[in-house]
């Protein structure tokens, strides 16, 4: 009987019962071809060489399995109608196995084996995978704290520029209330002194007047003068006459 090999890769997220669903149907069309199957050889997730169907890793298993080649095309059609099969490959790696039951047993502890780093290899996953999340947590709360920090920084500094903005208005409200009580002020001096300047003219008319009258009550003195001294004169002249 000849060695065949049918590598195939599967979606990187399905699950262990997925795989072992493909495992059954595989195994099934071995049996009923009376085919040998040696061993599954889980290889787990890789990544790519190219993206394929917008998968960038896939899961890598290789079907060994002794056969005369007849069931080969059976097995390639059941992976090409499955969905979560992205590619697969089947190689001949022996024309001719002569020693049957050793290479079933030499395959039977090959698997056993890599059946044990492939449970060892999912444990190292599962925990790389509880670090990563872990890890993850923690840079969220410290994102959070960050952001809650800058919050607080912010509310803080807008806090200061309302103050700000609050006491430069109280300074601008106290200097407008300045100005104005200057420019009241301004305008009552400038009315006082418009009344000033009105009642000017007035008072030099009075004095004018006052002066006006000095004079006529000086003319008249003057004139009652001389008619005293006429008087005084005319009783000379009577007390002459009777002497």
């Amino acid at each position: 009987m000849r060695e065949y090999e049918t590598t195939f890769i599967v979606q990187p997220e399905i699950s262990d019962e997925g795989l072992t669903a493909i495992f059954e149907r595989l195994d099934g069309i071995l049996g009923s071809q009376e085919s040998i199957r040696l061993m599954y050889d889980d290889q787990g997730r890789r990544r790519l060489a190219y993206e394929i169907e917008n998968f960038q890793k896939g899961r890598y298993v290789t079907l060994m399995y002794l056969d005369e080649g007849k069931v080969v095309s059976d097995l390639e059609r059941s992976l090409r109608l499955d969905d979560s099969v992205l590619r697969f490959l089947t190689v001949q790696v022996e024309d001719d196995v002569l020693d049957i039951e050793a290479r079933t047993l030499e395959a039977a502890e090959l698997e056993r084996v890599r059946a044990q780093k492939a449970a060892e290899r999912a444990a190292r996953e599962a925990e790389e995978a509880t670090r990563a999340a872990e890890a993850a947590a923690q840079q969220a709360t410290a994102d959070e704290a960050a952001a809650e920090k800058a919050a607080a920084e912010k509310a803080a500094a807008d806090e200061a520029a309302t103050d700000e903005a609050a006491t430069e208005k109280a300074a601008t409200d106290e200097a407008a209330t300045e100005k104005a009580a200057t420019d009241e002020a301004a305008t009552e001096k400038a009315a006082t002194d418009e009344a000033a300047t009105e009642d000017a003219p007035t008072g030099e008319t009075d004095s004018n007047e006052a002066d006006s009258g000095k004079e006529t009550d000086a003319g008249a003195a003057a004139t009652e003068e001389p008619t005293e001294a006429a008087d005084t004169d005319s009783k000379a002249d009577d007390e002459a006459k009777e002497a």
